[in-house]
């Protein structure tokens, strides 16, 4: 059942002047989408920052690990244990690059592949979830927002 406005926030916070900043909405709800997608997640022994890796690994890009890094906006370091956690379950491998010998791509298995696809009917049913209040027209329209701010210049 979802929770009413005032068991989220109390309306004397959500008054402030806080919830006019632009920023501090998106960290907000970046905050209640992320904590959805780790919940329905969980059964498949994901977090939002493994499914992450996993979905770019499922696709033709083999990504290294330092374009996940970049792309994730996440530390390097941070990758290196996600691909570790990942591949020790099987899910993916690290293979050569074949543009660059000295560098590896991360790939995800049939395994990972599999998993992805179960995964991703969880992670939209999260979705669906968090975004019940808004029309089909405004999720559409806030999607277009945020790739401008995710991809400027794009």
């Amino acid at each position: 059942m979802p929770k009413t406005a005032d068991t989220v926030a109390p309306k004397g916070l959500r008054a402030s002047a806080l919830t006019d900043d632009v920023s501090f909405l998106l960290a907000r709800a970046n905050a209640i989408a992320l904590a959805a997608g780790n919940a329905a997640l969980a059964e498949h022994g994901l977090k939002a920052r493994s499914y992450s890796v996993l979905v770019l690994t499922s696709g033709e890009a083999r990504p290294s690990q330092r374009e996940l890094a970049e792309f994730l906006r996440l530390d390097p370091s941070q990758v290196v244990s996600l691909v570790d956690e990942l591949q020790s379950r099987g899910l993916v491998e690290r293979k050569p690059d074949p543009a660059d010998r000295r560098a590896n791509v991360v790939v995800a298995t049939d395994a990972g592949r599999a998993l992805v696809g179960q995964a991703r009917e969880s992670a939209r049913a999260a979705e669906e979830r968090v975004h019940a209040d808004l029309s089909e027209s405004d999720r559409a329209t806030l999607a277009t927002l945020l790739r401008t701010v995710a991809f400027p210049g794009e």
